[in-house]
């Protein structure tokens, strides 16, 4: 039986810098960029929706404005020299995939390694990355809005009962935090429930191996430092006033239901805003929750054995970073 292909993905070397957040690692690529001819391509699913800026460190100069090559789709904002992609793919107002990650990753790649430059996938999303350099098959099963309205309002605890019923397996192997996530737990229902009613099509739903020479980079800290670094992040975001990004985006009708709104430091800022905690609380509880989301990010990527770790503590880990690259990038194609 023929398979059917989800897509080739492109050839020539890609560069992925990973990590948790407050790595540094958009700064390291950026360097990386200006000695490698390089390209950034941002794998960041917060950073992929218009508006919103503070709250996921895009730390784009003010008045900075897209530009765009030949794929009209897609922009990109130049900082320092280097060309960002990635950023504002979305409206917020907007639910956007992985699915539709993927298809734009794989097309501005596959142009920026046309173009002669060496594209550099940054950023903190595992699933994002994985896509790139491994494929997702199931990122192409399709949505049902039939089924989404159907779940949506449905409380965690029985969401995650209706998928242990279709496919205990995934419903097993999820952590506590995926238990409480609504749209994880709708999405995997809306996966399961795919499978089941169309019975080994979705194993002939393979992506060709990839085909991009990887170098994965990735970066970390002990928990002490990383924690510094997380409260001294969401101070520099609250002084930036984050608070008036979110009272904007709101008056343009973005709701706390959307996707968007769900993102780390925003989705904590809806108490606040409807009047059950105070500034002081609502930073609390999103220093807490990003320190989680650290921890969730090293388990994900510690899985992947292909990374080489730099410790950002030790004085000289750029320059070891860059050694690794430069001897990587300049090694010539068998």
């Amino acid at each position: 039986m023929n398979k059917q292909k989800l897509g080739k993905i492109g050839t020539g070397k890609l560069l992925v810098i990973c990590g948790p957040t407050a790595t540094g690692k958009t700064d390291l690529a950026v360097l990386l960029a200006k000695k490698n001819n390089g390209e950034i391509v941002s794998a960041d699913s917060r950073q992929v929706y218009k508006g919103l800026n503070i709250g996921t460190g895009k730390d784009l100069p003010k008045g900075l404005k897209l530009k765009y090559l030949w794929i009209k789709k897609f922009g990109y904002y130049e900082v320092k020299g280097v060309k960002i992609w990635g950023y504002d793919l979305a409206d917020p107002r907007h639910s956007f995939s992985v699915s539709q990650y993927l298809k734009f990753a794989e097309r501005v790649v596959a142009d920026i390694i046309k173009r002669g430059k060496l594209p550099i996938l940054v950023g903190g999303t595992g699933l994002y990355i994985k896509g790139v350099i491994d494929g997702i098959p199931t990122a192409d099963i399709p949505k049902s809005n039939h089924l989404r309205e159907s779940l949506e309002s449905k409380p965690p605890e029985q969401l995650f009962e209706m998928l242990a019923q279709i496919d205990s397996l995934k419903a097993a192997g999820m952590n506590a935090s995926d238990k409480k996530n609504p749209r994880r737990l709708i999405r995997a229902i809306e996966i399961a429930t795919w499978r089941t009613n169309h019975a080994g099509k979705d194993s002939d739903m393979v992506r060709e191996s990839s085909k991009y020479e990887v170098l994965q980079i990735g970066l970390t800290a002990d928990e002490k430092y990383l924690n510094h670094k997380i409260e001294q992040r969401v101070s520099k975001r609250f002084k930036e006033r984050l608070e008036d990004e979110i009272a904007g985006l709101l008056k343009d009708h973005v709701s706390w239901e959307m996707q968007s709104m769900s993102s780390m430091g925003y989705g904590q800022w809806r108490d606040f805003f409807e009047g059950r905690k105070s500034e002081r609380n609502v930073i609390e509880v999103w220093e807490a929750e990003e320190k989680k989301y650290v921890k969730r990010q090293i388990i994900w990527f510690k899985k992947d054995k292909r990374i080489k770790w730099f410790d950002i503590t030790d004085k000289d880990y750029p320059e070891n970073v860059e050694k690794t690259v430069r001897k990587w990038h300049n090694k010539s194609d068998e």
